[in-house]
Parts: structure tokens; sequence; C-alpha cells
């Protein structure tokens, strides 16, 4: 069967379009080489910043070729991380949530390329400013941190935007792909290939906990909400207009529109919040998946996921009989 060729592929010297998005607390070592292994990219997730955490996941990705991703404005309060994990040599960088500029010269001294990834119009054009290599447009089925815009209507606008302005950049979708139609789809609206989270949550080289991914196998894409809820449970101060998209439980339902009030109780509820997530427990913390829960249907190894995916994506894209929709997998 052909493969799925293209600037993507060819500048990360990949066998697929696909990467592995750099899930906070989930994406670690083992997930990203394993990601890498079967064809795709696979990116560590730096989360708020533990550099003897992200030091055990580079050593996990068994000597396979990674990349790095930090939320950026929590990268600004400790900036000698993204030094650290330039001196592993990661193969690409992906800076999310922020303003890259105060780090984009350093990622590309350490001959690593440049990921920005963005949420609105205004942040694409901050990608195209600072030169990124690889420009992501997020939409907001995703699951964890956004913004509002969807995709189907995002990655089109912004694909325009850079086809016009930075030709040289390379446009990734995100949020909501789950499976080879996704992918394909993405090719379609002018991404050369996807950043895929939820999907690869749902996998066995993940960092989560086996109660949470019970609960997006029984999870359909209705069975989310975007909130700051468990931001304000975690005591942990995102920059406005970003919103989480988490699952909904009891945890959301108890808070949900009552945020002012779960701010005042801060101080009892944060150890409940985190007593329930290092438990497991999937009623009374925050599940972090997005809206692709719905396309999912079992917790599969990662390799299994990645060629899975780029085979379906073939077929539809080359005239395969492909099929119009696919099981829960």
């Amino acid at each position: 069967m052909p493969t799925l060729s293209n600037r993507l592929t060819r500048r990360l010297h990949i066998r697929h379009p696909i990467i592995s998005a750099p899930m906070a607390f989930a994406g670690g070592g083992a997930l990203a080489g394993a990601v890498t292994a079967a064809g795709g990219l696979g990116l560590i997730g730096g989360g708020y910043g533990d550099p003897a955490w992200l030091a055990e996941q580079f050593d996990l990705c068994e000597g396979e070729r990674v990349g790095v991703g930090f939320i950026t404005w929590s990268l600004r309060k400790s900036p000698s991380l993204l030094a650290e994990a330039l001196e592993r040599r990661p193969v690409a960088v992906m800076l999310s949530f922020g303003d890259p500029r105060p780090f984009a010269e350093d990622i590309r001294k350490a001959g690593a390329l440049l990921i920005c990834q963005c949420q609105t119009i205004d942040h694409v054009w901050d990608a195209v400013d600072v030169g990124a290599d690889i420009v992501v447009a997020q939409g907001a089925e995703a699951g964890g941190h956004g913004m509002l815009r969807g995709t189907m209507s995002f990655v089109p606008e912004a694909a325009d935007l850079i086809a016009a302005h930075a030709p040289d950049s390379i446009l990734v979708a995100a949020g909501g792909i789950a499976d080879g139609r996704g992918l394909a789809a993405a090719l379609m609206l002018g991404a050369e290939g996807v950043l895929v989270g939820t999907r690869l949550w749902a996998s066995s080289e993940a960092l989560v906990h086996p109660r949470h991914h019970e609960a997006i196998v029984e999870a359909t894409g209705d069975d989310t909400v975007r909130t700051s809820v468990a931001d304000i449970a975690r005591q942990i101060a995102w920059p406005r207009g970003f919103t989480a998209r988490i699952r909904r439980n009891a945890f959301t339902q108890s808070w949900h529109g009552r945020e002012a009030e779960l701010e005042r109780n801060a101080a009892v509820e944060a150890p409940r919040y985190r007593q329930a997530f290092a438990a497991g427990d999937p009623d009374n913390t925050g599940v972090w998946f997005g809206e692709a829960a719905g396309l999912i249907g079992a917790i599969e190894p990662a390799s299994a996921i990645v060629e899975r995916m780029a085979a379906q994506a073939t077929e539809l894209l080359t005239g395969g009989a492909g099929p119009a929709t696919a099981s829960r997998r």
C-alpha cells in the first residue's frame, strides 16, 4: 500500500504524518517512543515543569527519535527546563498556550524544529511571525486545554493564511482526530498531518490510570465539557480564554457554573481533587479526554493505533474501498 509521503514526513523523517500530542502527565517517554517506532513522531509532555520526571521520560524512549512539548506560559517560570530538554537533542519542541518568541532562538540553535500550537488566527500569525517550522491548528474538540474554534473551519483558514504568508511552514491539524477518516479529512482541509491526543491517551503506553481508561471506553463525545473547574481545583492559574475539555462527571456537575464558589473553597476542594486523581477516581476529579472519546472502544498499543490510522487514511485517499464509518476501536 502506498504511504502518505509529504512535506511533514520528509521534514521529520517519519513514515506517517502523525504526531502524538505532548499531553501533560499522560504523554511520557514510553508513549513517545512507541509512536516514533510505529512511524510517527512522539512528543513527551513537559507539562508544568518537573526536571527529574522529564529526564526519566527521555530515558524511557528506548533510543527512539522524539520531541518534547511545553506549556509556554509555565515554561517562562522555569526556562532552565528548556535548556535541559535541548541537551537531549529532541527532534522538535512544541510550544503551546503562550508567546513562543522568548524560546524560538534557543530551539533553533539546538537544531530542533519549532512547533507552535495555535487556537486562534492571531496565534497563527504569531507562529508565522516567529518562523515556526510546523504550525498546529487545534480545534475545540480536543481534550485538555484549548479555546473555541472548531477544527473543520479553523484548519482550512489557517492553511490559507500559511500558504499566503509562510509557505515554508507546515500545517498540522488537531482536535477530534482519532482514526484514518480524521487524518484523511485533515489532509483534504489543507493540513499535512495530524497531532493526536485523545486516541493516544487511550493507549496502553499512556500514563493514565486504568479506571480513567475504562471511563473513556464507555464514553461518547457528548460526555465531555469545556470548563475551568479542574484548573481552579488544582489551583493552577491558566491565562484568560483557555479552558479544558474533560469528562462530564460528579466533579463537573458539582462545580461547573459555580466557579466563584469553588475558588472560595479551594483550600478544601484542592486536596480532594488531587486525592481523587491519584486514586484514579473517574467521578471526582478531572478525566482529561476530548470528543474523540466516542470513536474509541478499546485501549490498544500505540503502534496499532498509528498503523491503522495511516493505513485507513491511505486507502481512503487513494480510492480504495475504505469504509465511510468505522466501529469503535
